[in-house]
């Protein structure tokens, strides 16, 4: 097999390059080349520090088995966990139709039919993301020149809130292996653009805005969705710029519903994880320290500085709450101009109360794995912190913290659903994190 697919950024559909995929046998091979106009275009930029620009193919090889064959910046916008999920088992269930309709036909005439005949390769995983709803900016065109998009023009891939309890059945099913056909073509597109393994989709908010809906897994044993809720607005307590959240309620479920900051009224922003920005690789996600994000914003931050106090701040938040699930993907940069990035609103921040207090990244190499006030407070001349600010930082964080179980009851969360979340706020670090600030006069 081999493939041509066209490039192009935003809705303006500017031609940055073409990527180009080759398989034979068990061999592999992805290729990058920039396009001759967008190399010669002033406001060019570089998609990530490793795809320099410059002319002729670039290619990249997988670390690891665990590890997307494209770069980083395309390997973002790839379906992973619960999309990925679905989209195997939508491709499973055409095969075995398309085998019972036409049992007789030689293998060789399905092949040039196209018809279902090989496995799922990555380069069918990064087209089954639909055009509509993919991360960030980029999109793919064919080789016939036609975006990818799950379902026929015309036909919308994010549904309205009006559609939520669809969405959750057909989730459901899934979960429960039960699904049919239909429930499968109606998740692809809606539930195929994000990462992460919990059933989710897109939707249009009330307000026309592209929003993810999250739901609660069959396999939950608390509530998950309202946790995560909980957690960005104690984000935005704490000073975090962080994602818009918001519950609602699809018969008697709680929904998160979490604004996609990568779309605004001009349209699409470019993203790139962290993983992606500090050339990490998927299978080695959790080698990595928030010293090295330091160390990249000074190199490509629009306003390293202020990304930087906003880095420490979302390191206390995340050892106050419990966030132990904070590797590279989630993380994330837009890209503001002339190949600089800003950081990305903070997003799947959620509170671990049955997890061990270790991050998944480190805060630096010297303090290791360990979620604790002593590690953060070790890089505070890393980050250029003077104390008095830090210690400011931590005491904003600590008091939006200290509010969890107000925040939780405003949010309707009732008594029992609180209580599966004590461990996650109330530790030992928040008193570690309240003898800095008393230290210090605060």
């Amino acid at each position: 097999m081999r493939r041509t697919i066209g490039v192009f950024l935003g809705d303006s559909t500017r031609r940055v390059g073409t990527l180009r995929f080759d398989s034979q046998g068990g061999r592999e091979s992805a290729a990058f080349e920039y396009h001759p106009e967008w190399l010669a275009s002033n406001d060019r930029f570089a998609l990530e520090p490793n795809l320099p620009l410059v002319a002729g193919a670039q290619f990249h090889k997988a670390a690891s088995r665990d590890d997307s064959i494209f770069h980083g910046a395309i390997a973002d916008t790839e379906p992973d966990g619960w999309a990925r999920r679905v989209v195997m088992r939508d491709y499973a269930k055409r095969r075995q139709a398309a085998r019972r309709s036409q049992p007789l036909v030689p293998l060789s005439l399905a092949e040039s039919r196209g018809e279902f005949t090989h496995p799922l390769n990555p380069i069918d995983f990064l087209l089954a993301v639909d055009d509509v709803n993919r991360v960030g900016a980029l999109r793919f065109q064919d080789e016939h020149g036609v975006f990818q998009r799950t379902v026929g023009e015309g036909r919308r891939t994010a549904p309205p809130l009006i559609e939520l309890n669809a969405l959750l059945a057909a989730s459901r099913a899934v979960e429960n292996r039960s699904e049919t056909a239909a429930d499968l073509a109606y998740l692809l597109g809606r539930g195929t653009s994000l990462g992460g393994l919990r059933p989710k989709c897109s939707v249009i908010d009330d307000d026309g805005a592209l929003s993810i809906g999250k739901f609660p897994s069959v396999s939950d044993e608390r509530a998950v969705t309202k946790g995560e809720v909980l957690a960005l607005h104690l984000a935005k307590a704490a000073g975090l710029n962080a994602a818009k959240a918001r519950l609602i309620d699809s018969d008697g479920v709680p929904v998160s519903l979490i604004r996609r900051f990568d779309r605004t009224k001009e349209g699409r922003l470019m993203y790139i994880s962290a993983s992606t920005l500090l050339g990490g690789e998927t299978g080695n996600l959790s080698e990595h320290t928030y010293t090295e994000i330091v160390d990249a914003l000074r190199q490509y931050g629009a306003d390293a500085q202020t990304d930087i106090e906003e880095i420490w701040r979302r390191i206390a938040f995340s050892i106050l709450i419990t966030n132990v699930d904070d590797h590279l993907h989630n993380h994330g940069f837009l890209h503001v101009a002339n190949g600089q990035w800003r950081l990305s609103p903070a997003f799947d921040i959620n509170p671990f109360p049955e997890r061990e207090r270790e991050l998944k990244t480190w805060i630096s190499e010297g303090a290791g794995p360990e979620a604790t006030i002593d590690a953060l407070m070790s890089i505070t001349a890393y980050c250029r912190l003077e104390t008095a600010n830090a210690v400011q930082i931590l005491a904003d964080v600590e008091r939006a913290v200290a509010g969890w179980r107000k925040t939780g009851r405003e949010l309707g969360m009732s008594q029992p659903e609180l209580d599966q979340f004590a461990d996650a706020f109330e530790h030992r670090e928040r008193i570690a994190a309240r003898e800095v600030l008393l230290a210090h006069g605060k």
